[in-house]
């Protein structure tokens, strides 16, 4: 049974990965008419919002854009950072979308800040616990409890993942509305941008629904043992 959840979502993610992957290298061939690059769209939606204390910043790889609340940094990947085409604008202003949460206090956004010490906990001894108490209960019934600690571990970082999804979801609706209303973006344009965020969101949505699949199936384990 584990192997088939593993399978089974690791194909849906594969799935996901390359319509995400293709769709940004099919709108990175679409260009702003006003020429504007990633690292300047994402200052523009920041000032719109009254955002002066963040700062925008290049970091290598593809698709590695994120907000550091730590910080106040954004960073962008460097086809984004330098790149002036619809994907680029998107991408930016979808991490934009994260630093407006922060300003605004986005309960969403603070719990999932609140909770990543427990899942750093969690994602790091959860798997050893598991499979260290299951082996363990044959012999004693401490390897018992031993595994339900390892699922209770594991289970926060499943509601990480699903805590997680509001607050991508609406980063996403933030850029979107912004780009509109600010004329970044219009028409098909900004349809693509649409199409691009969604199925970057998705791959968020698969990833919580593959933890709570493996989190049910150690929760059966435990149970039949």
């Amino acid at each position: 049974m584990y192997w088939i959840i593993f399978f089974v979502f690791m194909a849906i993610s594969l799935f996901v990965q390359y319509q995400l992957k293709s769709r940004f290298a099919k709108y990175s061939k679409e260009f702003l008419p006003s020429g504007m690059t990633g690292k300047q769209v994402a200052e523009k939606m920041l000032h719109d919002n009254g955002i002066y204390d963040v700062q925008v910043g290049c970091v290598e790889g593809t698709l590695t854009d994120h907000y550091n609340p730590t910080n106040k940094t954004l960073n962008l990947s460097q086809d984004v950072y330098y790149g002036s085409s619809v994907s680029s604008a998107a991408v930016a202003a979808h991490e934009c979308g994260h630093a407006v949460q922060h300003a605004t206090a986005y309960r969403w956004l603070g719990l999932r800040s609140a909770m990543v010490p427990s899942v750093n906990i969690g994602s790091q001894w959860s798997m050893w616990l598991i499979l260290g108490g299951l082996l363990l209960s044959s012999i004693t019934s401490i390897g018992y409890y031993v595994a339900v600690i390892g699922v209770v571990l594991f289970a926060f970082t499943t509601v990480f993942a699903f805590v997680t999804l509001p607050v991508e979801f609406d980063a996403s609706n933030r850029a979107l509305v912004w780009l509109e209303n600010s004329g970044m973006l219009s028409g098909k344009s900004h349809d693509h941008a649409k199409d691009a965020l969604r199925w970057a969101a998705r791959t968020y949505v698969v990833a919580a629904l593959a933890s709570l699949a493996n989190l049910l199936y150690y929760v059966a384990l435990l149970t039949r043992r």
